[in-house]
């Protein structure tokens, strides 16, 4: 029903408006768009209105209609997330790659959460032939889905959506693979595809294309899991004969702990990060004491990054530990610390990320009532004398007293990998941290 003659050019926006949506209510998109027509009649310039034509003209087929809509639309609402990704998706359908590439790319950085944008930005970019491009905007956008409990099945995906994602998460897989499998082709071909056949494996567990097989039901990796070594919370500590030479030089590196520890406490940094980290530190630290417990570190190296200053502050201990076989894989390893944690603090049971590495404590205070549990088995420190253990068990750590623990921290390789295994995993972590890096956050 059209507004009286003479009605009030509001009023006769307003009673279009409420006849568009009540036939949108209806299911009457022909109405809905007859109304919206009306009342762009009126006001031109109407960004919903527009938008809703724009919808129709684009299921019609009429892709330079829409297109023309929605640049209308946005001189009205400009830098609006949602008429730039309808925009994109006209102008895919028209055909214009660049200028919807534009359009999404644009969008999404007024509103990255916008998944169904980023899937279509991978269309974009596979028919441009930008694989790499193609592949983290696929990735991206299947992550933000997923993160909102979207795309995790047929049911959680909308119909008209399935066989896009079908086809992104397949074509991510097959990327992953293409990009993996290159970085570890070059130590294939120098020792033979047999020397490198558990790292083939690993990567295949990685990518979900097969199960990891783990051994003990205790043992859950975060992240990497390297099959075909021996599954134990603890290591005997004959596989680390380099070990004696921290522990012969325990007082040393004690020395220059206890200097460490009289300065200012500006030197030690809480372990899980800055502030902002605190509901992280909630998750993972308790406390049997009235204050809370607290974690703190005294960084050597951490995730691959020399301190330089702590390194010149406790040279002898620095050395030292630059002489052990730490792990080495760019922007993630060595991580080297002194490790303090206060008083009634306990670190919460949780695991590591990857069996290729393992854990190394030189405890160096060690009051009564503190100890270290790995996958139900408790071990209390000694001072002076080594521990190595998987965290990809559950582990925790407890220091119910009333002084301060600390223990030298370190990691090294697993024993049981071969050199060239431990090159492959090495140029393989890089690769991946390197690709995730390159991913929008979910």
């Amino acid at each position: 029903m059209n507004a009286p003659m003479g009605t009030p050019p509001d009023a006769a926006a307003a009673a279009c408006r409420e006849q568009a949506l009540a036939a949108m209510q209806r299911g009457d998109l022909a109405g809905a768009e007859q109304a919206f027509a009306r009342l762009l009649a009126i006001r031109p310039d109407d960004a919903d209105a527009l938008q809703f034509v724009a919808s129709r003209q684009l299921g019609r087929g009429d892709a330079a209609g829409a297109i023309a809509s929605l640049h209308a639309a946005l001189r009205a609402q400009p830098r609006d997330a949602a008429i730039l990704h309808q925009l994109g998706a006209a102008q895919v359908q028209a055909g214009d790659l660049h200028g919807a590439e534009e359009s999404l790319r644009e969008g999404l950085a007024l509103a990255p959460g916008m998944f169904v944008a980023r899937l279509r930005l991978g269309v974009v970019y596979e028919r441009q032939g930008h694989r790499h491009d193609a592949m983290v905007a696929y990735l991206g956008a299947i992550n933000a889905a997923q993160a909102q409990g979207r795309w995790l099945s047929d049911d959680t995906t909308a119909p008209g959506l399935r066989e896009a994602v079908k086809h992104a998460t397949q074509y991510v897989a097959a990327g992953r693979r293409e990009l993996f499998d290159a970085v570890i082709e070059p130590l294939r071909q120098r020792y033979g595809r047999a020397e490198l056949s558990r790292v083939d494996q690993c990567l295949a567990i990685y990518l979900h294309e097969q199960p990891a097989p783990l051994p003990d039901p205790r043992q859950r990796p975060l992240f990497l899991y390297f099959p075909g070594v021996p599954s134990q919370p603890f290591y005997p500590r004959d596989r680390f004969p380099e070990h004696a030479r921290l522990e012969q030089a325990v007082e040393v590196i004690r020395e220059e702990l206890r200097a460490v520890l009289s300065e200012a406490e500006d030197r030690l940094v809480p372990f899980l990060g800055a502030p902002t980290a605190e509901a992280v530190a909630a998750q993972l630290l308790g406390s049997t004491g009235t204050q809370e417990g607290a974690w703190d570190a005294f960084f050597f190296y951490r995730h691959g990054v020399r301190h330089d200053a702590n390194c010149a502050r406790c040279p002898r201990t620095s050395g030292l530990l630059d002489a052990m076989p730490l792990v080495r894989v760019r922007d993630h390893a060595p991580e080297t610390l002194y490790s303090v944690l206060r008083p009634g603090t306990h670190i919460l049971p949780h695991r590591g990320v990857t069996n290729t590495r393992l854990v190394t404590h030189l405890p160096l205070i060690v009051p009564p009532d503190c100890a270290l549990r790995v996958g139900g088995q408790t071990h209390v420190w000694e001072e002076g004398r080594c521990v190595t253990f998987d965290d990809t068990f559950e582990h925790e750590a407890w220091n119910h007293s009333g002084q301060t623990r600390v223990v030298l921290i370190m990691d090294s390789w697993n024993p049981d990998l071969s050199e060239v295994e431990r090159m492959a995993v090495a140029d393989l972590v890089a690769a991946i941290g390197d690709f995730n890096r390159s991913t929008p956050d979910a």
